[in-house]
């Protein structure tokens, strides 16, 4: 059973909502059963690379809040992701566009790789403080977790799954996906947010036994058999 992730590389949430996720899919008894497939969403296509901006003040002015009320959400939001075990450094993170690191993941997904670039886009953004729109970052990312330096380089020197990318954007709206993340099941079943485990749990119950109904059945144990209107 496929299970789809809309997320963005900026989105907080996002992170925090892959690893509930995980403690649930972790502990679903036919989770060799269940395809994980991310796919891209931009909360901000229009930006563009801001030096000296802090998260805080972009924040602020997006949301038309003050610095303050901003430094008071991302601590909240912090807490949260130390709740399941994630560190958020804030006052390191870079912002800059995510086109580029969602074609980064496309090419990723492309090698059966889609799953470690999103956790290493994750821990590089809001742990590691790493420019997620830098060319050479994104390399040294691919190369962490098995790319080869070279295809990640041409891929991003060219328009190599732009597409994909603006597929997935087009394609979230179709859906009605409002934001990130957002979780959709077998096509059937769709769960928005950070929920809490327990959620991600019975949604995968629920759509997983309906999935199984439908599953044709596999031939484990193939043999001779006389077939209609031919030979024995």
């Amino acid at each position: 059973m496929k299970v789809e992730i809309w997320s963005d590389v900026m989105c907080p949430f996002c992170y925090i909502g892959k690893r509930r996720f995980e403690e649930a899919l972790q502990a679903f008894p036919a989770r060799e059963d269940i395809q994980v497939e991310w796919k891209s969403f931009q909360l901000d296509p229009s930006l563009r690379k801001t030096t000296g901006k802090s998260i805080n003040e972009y924040l602020a002015e997006r949301k038309g809040m003050t610095v303050d009320q901003a430094r008071q959400l991302n601590d909240h939001v912090t807490r949260m992701a130390a709740e399941v075990g994630l560190h958020y450094d804030f006052d390191k993170a870079v912002v800059a566009p995510s086109f580029d690191a969602h074609r980064f993941s496309h090419l990723a997904s492309a090698h059966g790789l889609g799953d470690a670039a999103e956790e290493a886009l994750f821990k590089a953004y809001f742990t590691e403080g790493k420019d997620i729109s830098d060319r050479e970052t994104l390399v040294q990312l691919g190369q962490h977790i098995g790319l080869d330096a070279g295809e990640v380089r041409a891929a991003l020197d060219s328009d190599a799954f732009a597409t994909d990318v603006r597929r997935d954007i087009a394609e979230a709206a179709e859906l009605g996906a409002r934001g990130v993340p957002f979780f959709v099941l077998d096509r059937k079943y769709a769960v928005s947010g950070a929920q809490p485990t327990e959620t991600f749990t019975g949604a995968l119950t629920q759509a997983y036994a309906e999935w199984a109904q439908q599953k044709p059945l596999q031939d484990i144990a193939g043999g001779e058999v006389c077939v209609p209107g031919g030979d024995c």
